[in-house]
């Protein structure tokens, strides 16, 4: 990718990045901006507090590194912007009308054409030869093929079982939505691309090992988000369910090791 190519996705990423900083930041001091209930009120905090101390930083230090050139660099920025466009997609879909609504549609947005404008330009094929033939793939695309698998089959257990008994699951009616976003977003966001980033990866081709590395890195984040939210929704009393943290710091922790492998084994020199 040259510095010359992505010009419009950093510009837009810088923009991102301030943004985020306008909108997690607002999260976490507007005294009622959130209008959800308890439980989502709390998970709101949470998800804000990594964002602004975890996601903004790594999104603003790689894309500092990939202005530079570093290969490595260049895909974990892809993954920060995969990072904010799951995850204000939550905000946007997710939280009760407030007055940040059409920061979330913003962001949401910048995020997508960001990463479109980054992607179609990226040299995909110089990529792929960039990792050591020594990569573990098979281990890193049967993880991802493991994790989607799971996802589908938990969420398609809940939503089969409203089809056979007509009850809503637990988690709608606990969050107060008409629907399940969680389970939305990641059959739309999460399951499809990791099985097929994972059948790619297994395959060695280029566009697996961007994908593999893309979905991961978000993956690593989000898992820290995600096990924030819990705490935060049982330090708030609104759940007792600490074991999620568990859950989430596996499946965190199997994506970090994936992208350290990932990352681990990509040279700086083009190995064609």
């Amino acid at each position: 990718m040259s510095n010359a190519g992505p010009r419009s996705a950093y510009v837009l990423s810088a923009l991102i990045a301030v943004l985020t900083l306008i909108a997690a930041g607002g999260g976490l001091l507007i005294d009622d901006l959130y209008q959800d209930n308890a439980l989502l009120v709390a998970g709101w905090y949470g998800n804000d507090l990594v964002t602004l101390i975890v996601a903004l930083p790594m999104l603003v230090v790689s894309l500092i590194l990939s202005v530079r050139g570093s290969g490595r660099a260049q895909l974990v920025w892809l993954g920060m912007l995969a990072y904010t466009l799951y995850n204000f997609a939550y905000y946007l879909f997710g939280t009760a009308f407030n007055s940040l609504f059409l920061l979330y549609v913003t962001l949401f947005d910048l995020s997508m054409f960001a990463l479109l404008f980054a992607l179609v330009r990226l040299d995909v094929a110089d990529v792929g030869r960039k990792f050591r033939g020594t990569t573990p793939v098979k281990w890193i695309a049967g993880y991802m093929i493991f994790v989607a698998v799971g996802l589908t089959t938990v969420y398609g257990a809940e939503a089969l079982g409203f089809v056979v008994s007509g009850q809503v699951p637990e988690i709608v009616t606990l969050t107060g939505h008409v629907t399940n976003v969680v389970f939305a977003l990641d059959l739309s966001l999460v399951v499809p691309w990791f099985v097929l980033g994972g059948i790619w990866l297994w395959q060695r081709r280029p566009w697996g090992y961007v994908l593999a590395t893309i979905l991961n890195v978000k993956g690593t984040v989000y898992m820290l988000a995600l096990s924030a939210v819990t705490v935060s929704a049982v330090r708030a009393g609104a759940s007792d369910d600490l074991a999620q943290v568990g859950i989430w710091g596996t499946i965190g922790l199997g994506s970090l090791v994936a992208s350290l492998l990932l990352l681990g084994n990509m040279d700086s020199a083009d190995r064609g």
